[in-house]
Protein backbone atom coordinates (compact mmCIF):
# COMPACT_ATOMS: atom_id res chain seq x y z
CA UNK A 1 0.00 0.00 0.00
CA UNK A 2 1.22 3.45 -1.35
CA UNK A 3 1.12 6.24 1.51
CA UNK A 4 1.10 10.24 1.02
CA UNK A 5 3.45 11.78 3.57
CA UNK A 6 1.32 14.63 5.62
CA UNK A 7 3.74 15.03 8.29
CA UNK A 8 6.09 14.88 10.46
CA UNK A 9 6.87 14.79 14.41
CA UNK A 10 8.09 13.18 17.70
CA UNK A 11 12.16 12.97 17.18
CA UNK A 12 14.15 10.35 19.41
CA UNK A 13 17.90 10.08 19.81
CA UNK A 14 19.40 7.18 21.87
CA UNK A 15 22.99 6.16 22.34
CA UNK A 16 23.70 3.05 20.50
CA UNK A 17 25.68 0.35 20.99
CA UNK A 18 26.56 -3.08 19.45
CA UNK A 19 28.07 -6.71 20.75
CA UNK A 20 28.32 -8.98 18.09
CA UNK A 21 25.08 -8.48 15.84
CA UNK A 22 23.18 -7.56 18.83
CA UNK A 23 21.98 -4.17 18.82
CA UNK A 24 20.64 -2.04 22.03
CA UNK A 25 20.16 1.67 22.95
CA UNK A 26 20.42 3.38 25.99
CA UNK A 27 19.90 7.28 27.54
CA UNK A 28 16.77 7.75 25.10
CA UNK A 29 15.05 10.45 24.82
CA UNK A 30 13.05 13.14 22.98
CA UNK A 31 15.21 15.20 20.43
CA UNK A 32 12.97 18.31 20.63
CA UNK A 33 9.85 19.31 18.77
CA UNK A 34 10.10 18.42 14.56
CA UNK A 35 9.30 20.80 12.02
CA UNK A 36 11.01 18.77 9.39
CA UNK A 37 12.98 15.82 8.44
CA UNK A 38 15.15 15.43 4.69
CA UNK A 39 16.91 11.77 3.79
CA UNK A 40 19.38 11.84 1.04
CA UNK A 41 20.58 8.33 0.35
CA UNK A 42 23.53 7.44 -1.99
CA UNK A 43 24.02 3.79 -3.54
CA UNK A 44 26.15 2.13 -5.28
CA UNK A 45 26.07 1.86 -9.41
CA UNK A 46 24.93 -0.68 -11.72
CA UNK A 47 27.68 -3.24 -12.04
CA UNK A 48 26.46 -5.51 -14.86
CA UNK A 49 26.99 -8.68 -16.29
CA UNK A 50 26.62 -9.65 -20.06
CA UNK A 51 26.02 -13.04 -21.22
CA UNK A 52 23.70 -14.06 -24.19
CA UNK A 53 24.13 -10.71 -25.54
CA UNK A 54 22.44 -9.42 -23.12
CA UNK A 55 22.48 -7.96 -19.47
CA UNK A 56 22.03 -11.67 -17.62
CA UNK A 57 22.78 -10.23 -14.36
CA UNK A 58 23.13 -6.90 -12.44
CA UNK A 59 24.34 -6.03 -8.86
CA UNK A 60 24.00 -2.04 -7.29
CA UNK A 61 21.57 0.64 -6.44
CA UNK A 62 22.26 -0.58 -2.46
CA UNK A 63 22.44 1.76 0.43
CA UNK A 64 26.66 3.01 1.05
CA UNK A 65 26.31 6.13 3.02
CA UNK A 66 23.66 8.65 3.71
CA UNK A 67 22.93 11.77 5.72
CA UNK A 68 19.63 12.61 7.89
CA UNK A 69 18.82 16.43 8.16
CA UNK A 70 16.41 17.15 10.91
CA UNK A 71 14.80 20.63 11.52
CA UNK A 72 13.75 20.82 15.37
CA UNK A 73 11.95 23.92 17.43
CA UNK A 74 15.62 23.77 19.24
CA UNK A 75 17.62 21.34 21.59
CA UNK A 76 17.44 21.62 25.24
CA UNK A 77 20.60 21.25 27.13
CA UNK A 78 19.96 17.57 27.77
CA UNK A 79 19.35 16.73 24.63
CA UNK A 80 22.41 18.46 23.00
CA UNK A 81 24.83 16.91 25.74
CA UNK A 82 23.45 13.45 24.88
CA UNK A 83 23.97 13.32 20.80
CA UNK A 84 27.34 15.97 21.36
CA UNK A 85 28.64 14.24 24.63
CA UNK A 86 29.33 17.17 26.40
CA UNK A 87 30.09 17.49 30.12
CA UNK A 88 27.82 19.20 32.41
CA UNK A 89 27.58 23.16 32.53
CA UNK A 90 30.27 24.64 34.86
CA UNK A 91 29.70 26.82 37.45
CA UNK A 92 28.71 29.60 35.76
CA UNK A 93 26.50 27.86 33.94
CA UNK A 94 28.93 27.37 30.20
CA UNK A 95 28.94 24.35 28.66
CA UNK A 96 32.07 23.89 27.14
CA UNK A 97 32.28 22.61 23.43
CA UNK A 98 36.00 21.67 22.68
CA UNK A 99 37.70 18.16 21.15
CA UNK A 100 34.00 16.81 21.83
CA UNK A 101 34.02 13.15 19.60
CA UNK A 102 29.72 12.97 19.38
CA UNK A 103 28.33 9.51 19.72
CA UNK A 104 26.80 6.87 17.74
CA UNK A 105 23.24 7.43 18.12
CA UNK A 106 19.96 6.04 16.73
CA UNK A 107 16.93 8.65 15.15
CA UNK A 108 13.34 7.46 15.53
CA UNK A 109 10.18 9.81 14.95
CA UNK A 110 6.98 9.73 13.01
CA UNK A 111 6.14 10.26 9.96
CA UNK A 112 2.22 11.04 9.54
CA UNK A 113 0.47 9.28 6.23
CA UNK A 114 -2.77 9.20 4.00
CA UNK A 115 -4.24 6.70 2.08
CA UNK A 116 -7.85 6.31 0.72
CA UNK A 117 -7.94 8.95 3.31
CA UNK A 118 -7.52 7.20 6.11
CA UNK A 119 -4.55 9.03 8.35
CA UNK A 120 -1.79 6.77 9.77
CA UNK A 121 1.37 7.00 11.65
CA UNK A 122 4.35 5.34 11.09
CA UNK A 123 7.88 5.20 13.01
CA UNK A 124 10.96 5.90 11.18
CA UNK A 125 14.47 4.55 12.94
CA UNK A 126 18.17 5.28 11.76
CA UNK A 127 19.30 2.88 13.84
CA UNK A 128 23.26 3.65 13.55
CA UNK A 129 23.64 7.99 13.15
CA UNK A 130 26.49 10.59 14.19
CA UNK A 131 25.80 14.18 14.59
CA UNK A 132 27.41 16.74 13.08
CA UNK A 133 28.29 19.57 15.25
CA UNK A 134 25.71 22.73 14.17
CA UNK A 135 26.61 25.95 13.42
CA UNK A 136 24.02 28.91 14.72
CA UNK A 137 21.64 31.03 13.40
CA UNK A 138 19.69 33.83 14.79
CA UNK A 139 18.87 37.02 13.67
CA UNK A 140 17.09 40.27 15.84
CA UNK A 141 13.34 40.61 15.69
CA UNK A 142 11.84 43.30 13.83
CA UNK A 143 8.39 44.07 13.31
CA UNK A 144 6.79 40.63 13.90
CA UNK A 145 8.63 37.77 15.50
CA UNK A 146 9.98 35.47 12.81
CA UNK A 147 10.07 31.45 14.51
CA UNK A 148 13.84 30.57 14.47
CA UNK A 149 14.34 26.98 14.13
CA UNK A 150 17.58 24.69 14.52
CA UNK A 151 19.38 22.31 11.39
CA UNK A 152 20.90 19.22 12.44
CA UNK A 153 22.38 17.33 10.36
CA UNK A 154 23.71 13.46 10.53
CA UNK A 155 25.58 10.78 9.07
CA UNK A 156 23.74 7.50 8.60
CA UNK A 157 25.68 4.03 8.67
CA UNK A 158 24.71 0.54 8.77
CA UNK A 159 24.21 -1.02 11.96
CA UNK A 160 26.07 -4.11 13.60
CA UNK A 161 22.76 -6.09 13.34
CA UNK A 162 22.72 -9.30 10.92
CA UNK A 163 20.31 -7.43 8.66
CA UNK A 164 23.34 -4.75 8.34
CA UNK A 165 20.28 -2.22 8.28
CA UNK A 166 20.44 1.59 7.66
CA UNK A 167 16.98 1.97 8.27
CA UNK A 168 13.98 0.42 9.83
CA UNK A 169 10.29 1.36 9.19
CA UNK A 170 7.66 0.33 11.06
CA UNK A 171 3.77 -0.93 10.84
CA UNK A 172 1.72 2.00 10.07
CA UNK A 173 -0.43 2.43 12.91
CA UNK A 174 -4.13 4.17 13.62
CA UNK A 175 -2.43 6.35 16.23
CA UNK A 176 0.27 8.87 16.54
CA UNK A 177 0.90 7.10 20.58
CA UNK A 178 0.91 3.73 18.76
CA UNK A 179 3.81 4.67 16.78
CA UNK A 180 5.85 6.73 19.41
CA UNK A 181 5.65 3.56 21.31
CA UNK A 182 7.41 1.41 18.88
CA UNK A 183 10.17 3.88 19.10
CA UNK A 184 10.13 4.08 23.06
CA UNK A 185 10.43 0.68 23.25
CA UNK A 186 13.41 0.19 20.26
CA UNK A 187 14.96 2.99 22.57
CA UNK A 188 14.64 1.22 25.57
CA UNK A 189 12.20 4.44 27.21
CA UNK A 190 10.15 3.82 29.96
Amino acid sequence: MANVKTGFSLPYVAIYSASGTTVSYTSGQKLARGVSVSLSVNSADAVNFYADNIVAESAGGVFTDGEVTLTVDGLDAAAERLIFNLGAADANGFTAWGDTNPPFVGIGFIVRTMYLGVEGFQAIVLPKCKFNVPGLDAATQEETIAFQTQELTAAIYRDESADKAWIRKGTVKTTEALAEADIKTLFSIA
